[in-house]
């Protein structure tokens, strides 16, 4: 692995200067999350939180791993610097050569065990994080391990919980998420409670592998490993049989009911907005919790994007949604997933365009769990990583009468869009719009499709290169 474990990293982004210590108290009720969440809209550096009111100075928090391009450069060992297009492409590369975990017999997240009436959830700094929350979350950047009992299938997943009391968890998985796939179909109908562990402060990569969406029976660690080049070291919990990242600073395990649930939200969601009212969550009842000692609990400050989250699903999502156009043979060049867009907002890249790739494209997105609910698509021409030229595309040749396509769906739509209507949200229906910013395809390119007024569309490639060359001469950098 590119780190073995948190604190390799943070060691790394402290060399770099992409981690401030900050050694002041700090309430966790509310100021922690403030703090948090304002460092990510100043884009400034993560947050190491060494001193939490009512807690010990051995419990600390950590916000904002992946809170940056920068920092998701550190963390596939990389140079701070590293354009965005560059992280796509060798983040494309490792992710094709999956490496497979190896299973050790303890690691550092076995040095404290507490089990049974030995647990107390509050014993850890969980935060308040936003005003209006339903409570303290100490799942926002986890990594939730679940097994397939017929299949042996075990999958890694990133989903909130909150806590309920000191033995208590309720948590909110989407309808569409693996874990809730799992549990409606092998623990409910034989009404079995369904063992998960939830591991807190592990190797960045493995979080951010939890965002993404490997298909059914996919293992993520084998992807952990790929992105970290080098196999992630698993260990076996003690009150099931899930295994772990065993360098994780936190590991809680419990039981998810069958027939019970739980108060749960509301919660300053991914989307930059609240979600919804308090409802009914999934009811994990605590077994144990597994620590390092001088525990460093990670969390997010979620909100308005960039964040940990967008930054780590622009990548995922952006390389996903590739490759599923490719398989659906559209002649993509590109995709890009801005953070700002929180993944409803895609800017897809084609070779040939027109009003029936547009079509396509967003019928694509959209077929199974529509997550997506607007892409852009542009030319060749077009770069989709700069969103200049993308918004000069969108404003310039997207016909409003003839370039928007709109696709509307039942079932399966995200339950966290904040355009949806209260109803739409609850019955998972909702919309998604292609707009084409492409020159139509029975124009012809010699006269009707303009001339772009660029650097490389005006000027020929001799006065290119001459200016090129003679670049600094004229004095810039």
């Amino acid at each position: 692995m590119a780190f073995k474990d948190l604190r390799q990293f943070i060691t790394a982004l402290e060399k770099t200067g992409d981690v401030v210590k900050i050694k002041q108290e700090v309430d966790w009720d509310l100021e922690l999350g403030a703090i948090g969440r304002r460092a990510y809209e100043l884009s400034q550096p993560a947050q190491w939180f060494q001193k939490i009111r009512d807690y010990p100075p051995e419990y600390t928090i950590f916000n904002g791993s992946l809170g940056t391009w920068r920092r998701l450069s550190i963390a596939l060992g990389l140079p701070p610097e590293t354009p965005i297009r560059e992280l796509y492409a060798e983040y494309d590369r490792r992710e094709q050569k999956p490496v497979k975990p190896v299973v050790v017999k303890t690691g550092g997240c076995k040095e404290n065990i507490r089990v049974g009436d030995k647990v107390d959830l509050y014993q850890l700094p969980t935060p308040m994080l936003h005003e209006g929350d339903g409570g303290r979350y100490l799942g926002t950047w986890d990594v939730v391990v679940s097994k397939d009992p017929e299949t042996g299938w075990s999958n890694w997943g990133m989903y909130r919980f909150m806590i309920h009391d000191k033995t208590t968890l309720t948590g909110y998985p989407a309808p569409f998420s693996h874990l809730a796939m799992m549990l409606s179909r092998r623990y409910i109908p034989k009404k079995q409670p369904m063992p998960i562990a939830i591991a807190i402060g592990c190797e960045p990569l493995c979080h951010m592998v939890a965002t993404a969406g490997y298909g059914i029976n996919v293992d993520e660690a084998d992807y952990a490993g790929a992105l970290g080049q080098a196999p992630v070291e698993l260990v076996k919990c003690e009150t099931s049989d899930l295994l772990v990242p065993a360098h994780s600073e936190i590991v809680i395990e419990g039981e998810i009911a069958p027939d019970k649930t739980a108060p749960e939200g509301p919660f300053g969601e991914y989307p930059g907005y609240r979600s919804g009212q308090t409802g009914g969550g999934l009811l994990c009842q605590v077994k144990a919790i597994t620590y390092r000692t001088n525990p460093i609990m990670t969390v997010i400050a979620l909100g308005v994007p960039p964040d940990d989250s967008s930054i780590a699903a622009s990548l995922t999502a952006g390389l996903a949604m590739k490759r599923r156009l490719v398989r659906h043979n559209i002649p993509v060049t590109d995709v890009y997933v801005p953070p700002e867009g929180v993944t409803h907002l895609i800017v897809v890249g084609v070779k040939k365009g027109g009003a029936d790739v547009a079509r396509q494209i967003i019928e694509i997105f959209t077929a199974r769990r529509a997550m997506t609910s607007k892409v852009i698509v542009v030319d060749e021409d077009v770069d989709p990583f700069n969103m200049a030229e993308v918004l000069h595309a969108f404003a310039v040749k997207c016909h409003p009468g003839k370039g928007i396509h709109v696709t509307t769906f039942e079932g399966r739509a995200n339950a966290l869009t904040p355009c949806y209507s209260p109803e739409e949200r609850r019955k998972l229906s909702g919309a998604g719009v292609a707009f084409d910013a492409t020159w139509p395809l029975d124009w012809d390119p010699n006269t009707d499709v303009p001339v772009k007024s660029s650097f490389t569309g005006t000027f020929s490639k001799e006065t290119q290169e001459k200016v090129i060359k003679n670049w600094k001469k004229y004095g810039f950098k």
